[in-house]
């Protein structure tokens, strides 16, 4: 079935994070790129049906949860996406890992809503919209780096991706005013009008300004006083 042209634009779905791990093991990124003109019928995003999950991490433990994306579109003409754009909620961020209401909860989702990370109260919401498609070839491989060991060692980007990528997606990521592009493997189908879509990725969130506690910082990385800027980010996404 021929879902996507080579030239053509994805669906979208990526998100933004929490703390975590240097620049290995991260997708690729670059300056934000040109987003064609779409065409097409626009399938809206099922928001029952999709999950966008982050996880950050530091030498100590780890933190995960979910953001919620408010509203989003692919462009669809036949059996190919021709766009797509999708707007998420960094105020309603949920953190899994601690009792929501509790006083660690409550410190922790303040100060990832705060100037040192998402600074939501003057950038309350992140976007992702797509710049290009190419399949994934079968001698495509997903790089593993080497990261700083500890017992929290980020998730390799091997562990996250998808087990039979179709595509490789490209996007821009926007989130605290920034604008990156960001390219990741994703597992792509279409059936009865239904676009799913699932990806595993890391992204360095310092590319983004969300530097507190950056790991290239570290005096002494044999103390802990460091978060990863690896930050991994897991999207099962669908569109009808």
């Amino acid at each position: 079935m021929k879902l996507f042209k080579q030239t053509g634009l994805f669906l979208s779905a990526a998100l933004l994070t929490f703390a975590c791990g240097g620049p290995s093991e991260t997708v690729e990124t670059s300056e934000a790129k040109e987003v064609a003109e779409a065409t097409g019928q626009a399938l809206n995003l099922d928001m029952d049906a999709t999950t966008i999950s982050w996880r950050g991490y530091k030498p100590a433990g780890q933190h995960f949860g979910k953001i919620p994306a408010t509203e989003g579109s692919l462009m669809v003409t036949g059996d190919e996406i021709t766009g797509g754009k999708f707007t998420f909620d960094i105020t309603g961020l949920k953190i899994e890992d601690l009792e929501e209401g509790s006083e660690n909860y409550g410190k922790l989702w303040g100060h990832l809503q705060s100037p040192d990370f998402f600074d939501a109260a003057n950038h309350p919401t992140a976007t992702f919209e797509i710049t290009g498609i190419e399949p994934f070839a079968a001698g495509d491989v997903i790089a593993d780096m080497e990261q700083f060991e500890t017992d929290n060692t980020p998730m390799s980007a091997s562990e996250l991706s998808p087990e039979t990528p179709t595509h490789w997606i490209s996007g821009n990521l926007t989130m605290r005013g920034t604008s990156k592009n960001i390219k990741f493997p994703a597992a792509v189908a279409m059936e009865n009008g239904v676009v799913s879509a699932k990806a595993g990725f890391n992204i360095d969130r310092t590319e983004w300004g969300l530097s507190y506690g950056d790991e290239a910082n570290a005096v002494d990385k044999a103390k802990d006083q460091f978060i990863y800027n690896t930050v991994s980010l897991m999207l099962d996404v669908k569109a009808n």
